[in-house]
């Protein structure tokens, strides 16, 4: 077996990648989106915030696509830490290929001078054992939800903004499109690292760690990745002091499909609804501005009740459960 880092530009190996990730989802959890080719050598290119993930193929004797790992070296925060997933075809798990995409990602740890690995997988008995056999301990459990906008009761997203609006007489919301305003970035920066409250079970990780030029270079990466960001800001009349944010990401290649990136309210300004202001608000602003848009994906903690509850009202449901695991090398 031949293990080869891809490339953005390496059109065929980002195809292969992908029906490999597609084949292993399908049997591992069929109703879970998936990368298109375009979208798969984006993340090569730009990551999240121009952190981009690095993607290592294997390839059996007759040159068939096999295997996939997705590997993230942080550079922000957490520079002792690797994180990585593997992809296999049903008809290859063996043990034989994930055994070798494992120990060639923690040799690449190695290498970079990490000395920390996470490694997430399906809630699913197999991969739960290929985790234990390589050492790692659980830490923390990830949901994916959805929210299905065609099956959404928009009276009770009304209503549900309407309390919210009721209880936080004190703030007003600004609605963008794209990037944030110059005199707005400063302001967003303890917004954003707001969601460093969010719960982390038993992972070892620091804070995320924010600036302005994080923030300028998530929007890039964003919109490189041909994605349209919304916002939602809840800013303090009194003061002008931004409280909280809400952002989805919809994508421009499949418009259908929309992605809830964070969601945070700062600590001072908790207790007003903020969160489902927020959230409802964003509801109603995307039906006008993307009519073609049918499904909001999100990623939380299970232990994250209050974001939880919320989402639930709002129609999100239960796709899959994700296990992160950790390794001390």
């Amino acid at each position: 077996m031949e293990i080869i880092e891809l490339v953005p530009d390496d059109e065929a190996g980002c195809i292969d990648a992908v029906a490999v990730e597609r084949a292993a989802t399908q049997q591992d959890c069929p109703e879970m989106v998936t990368s298109t080719p375009r979208g798969f050598a984006n993340s090569l290119r730009y990551g999240w915030d121009l952190e981009p993930q690095r993607a290592f193929l294997a390839r059996n004797a007759d040159g068939t696509a096999v295997a996939l790992a997705r590997v993230s070296l942080p550079t922000y925060d957490n520079t002792n830490q690797v994180w990585f997933e593997v992809a296999v075809r049903p008809d290859h798990r063996d043990g034989v290929v994930e055994a070798a995409l494992i120990e060639f990602v923690e040799q690449l740890a190695r290498d970079e001078g990490r000395t920390m690995m996470g490694f997430g997988s399906f809630d699913l008995p197999d991969a739960i054992a290929v985790a234990h056999k390589h050492g790692y301990e659980q830490k923390a459990v990830e949901v994916n939800r959805r929210q299905d906008l065609a099956g959404l009761d928009w009276a009770i997203v009304r209503s549900l903004y309407d309390q919210a609006v009721a209880a936080s007489t004190a703030y007003e919301l600004i609605t963008l499109t794209g990037s944030l305003p110059e005199d707005m970035l400063d302001g967003m920066i303890a917004v954003t690292a707001s969601i460093n409250d969010a719960p982390k079970d038993d992972l070892d990780i620091e804070d995320d760690v924010y600036s302005p030029e994080r923030l300028r270079a998530y929007e890039e990466a964003q919109t490189k990745c041909d994605h349209t960001l919304y916002r939602v800001v809840a800013r303090e009349k009194a003061t002008g002091e931004l409280a909280g944010h809400t952002v989805i990401a919809v994508e421009r290649e499949r418009p259908h499909l929309g992605w809830q990136h964070d969601t945070a309210v700062s600590r001072e300004h908790r207790g007003h609804r903020l969160g489902a202001l927020l959230k409802t608000a964003m509801l109603l602003n995307l039906r006008d501005a993307e009519p073609a848009l049918t499904q909001v994906d999100t990623w939380n903690a299970e232990s994250n009740n209050h974001m939880i509850g919320i989402n639930e009202q709002l129609n999100y449901k239960i796709v899959t459960r994700y296990l992160a695991y950790q390794k001390n090398l």
